[in-house]
């Protein structure tokens, strides 16, 4: 790690010219300005570069980027899914893992169903507990939290949380994918392993599905480097540059959407339409509970005509769901929450076109 990635997980300044600049090539006359792609699956034998499969130059420029503003070494994976299976592939057979109860429902899903294989053990904590975190580590493999919990929006002490793992010695991973590097370093407080759906703000353009997992520790890198070869979980060229090129704006882009979260929550918290609104001060995602309902919640989804109703976020366009409607989505969220993923559009704009539908509820 050269001292400019360092440099660039500290500071979003240096954080954003780190992404315009990296991951470029040399700077040769005639040379493209912008990577090249390579849609290829076999390269040339001797060189750096063998078979897509164990690496290839797409892969590596994004890697650089995202490696760079977590301050580690990263490996991307065909989706966050894919990366997160790399994780619970590290989990000996009859092992444990123990995650934060109302993280990510894909992520909970697939850990369960990996129990009900007999593969592994799932402790579902509340991660805002140190107490609960404390007593789930006992004889535990792994700690799964998230700097932000989705959708609820939780935000656990991460720092304390990390220490009990490593008391235990459990192997500590975060997923950043909501705080991101501009507000959360999991790797500069101890964590083991960095987690990144890119598919959300760090691509931000709603067009790829991408993961990455992110570490220090060069034993662990080549441990999931293996999971990921063999399990075929390696992105696409063409994905590897949308990533890339996506990444150049992050700092820009999510700098906007957390203004504009933090003005729509206050907005959002004074109307009457709303039991509760949820929003950590950090992120672009606000999550609200309808006072009137399932019904005022799908009217919100439905009726408003710049939010999106749909599912994901971090993209450059504002999105609306009711989290529930997702028969995996865990039980401790409300049937009446949305969540609202806040882009890049005008936040006088969007404020607008929700308050006419919240008006309307009341």
């Amino acid at each position: 790690m050269d001292s400019a990635s360092v440099d660039a997980s500290r500071d979003a300044e240096r954080m954003n010219t780190f992404l315009v600049h990296a991951g470029r090539g040399p700077q040769e006359p005639g040379q493209s300005l912008n990577p090249v792609i390579a849609p290829a699956s076999t390269f040339h034998a001797g060189g750096q570069w063998n078979y897509a499969r164990f690496g290839s130059p797409g892969a590596e420029q994004v890697e650089e980027l995202i490696g760079g503003i977590e301050g580690g070494s990263a490996l991307v994976f065909a989706s966050g899914m894919a990366a997160a299976s790399a994780v619970l592939d590290l989990i000996p057979a009859g092992g444990t893992i123990v995650i934060a109860s109302g993280a990510y429902n894909g992520v909970t899903a697939r850990a369960r169903q990996l129990s009900d294989l007999g593969r592994l053990h799932v402790r579902e904590v509340d991660s805002t507990k140190l107490s609960e975190v404390e007593h789930g580590c006992i004889g535990a493999d792994v700690l799964w939290l998230e700097s932000i919990t989705n959708p609820m929006l939780h935000v656990p002490n991460l720092s304390r949380c990390i220490e009990i793992a490593h008391a235990h010695q459990v192997l500590t991973v975060v997923d950043n994918t909501l705080a991101t590097p501009l507000n959360v370093q999991p790797l500069g407080m101890g964590a083991d392993i960095v987690m990144h759906s890119i598919t959300k703000s760090l691509a931000g353009h709603s067009d790829l599905l991408m993961g990455a997992l992110v570490t220090t520790q060069s034993s662990l890198w080549e441990r999931l480097l293996g999971i990921r070869t063999l399990a075929g979980a390696t992105a696409s060229a063409f994905d590897c540059y949308l990533a890339s090129r996506g990444m150049r704006t992050f700092v820009l882009r999510f700098t906007r959407m957390q203004e504009s979260a933090r003005t729509l929550a206050g907005h959002l918290a004074g109307h009457a339409a709303i039991r509760a609104v949820h929003y950590p001060d950090m992120g672009s995602v606000v999550s609200i509970e309808m006072a009137g309902g399932v019904s005022a919640a799908e009217a919100v989804c439905k009726r408003t005509r710049l939010w999106i109703a749909a599912t994901s976020l971090g993209g450059v366009e504002s999105l609306a769901e009711r989290r529930r409607q997702s028969p995996i989505e865990s039980p401790t969220v409300p049937e009446d929450l949305v969540r609202l993923s806040v882009g890049i559009e005008s936040v006088a704009d969007l404020w607008a076109d929700i308050q006419t539908v919240l008006d309307d509820l009341t």
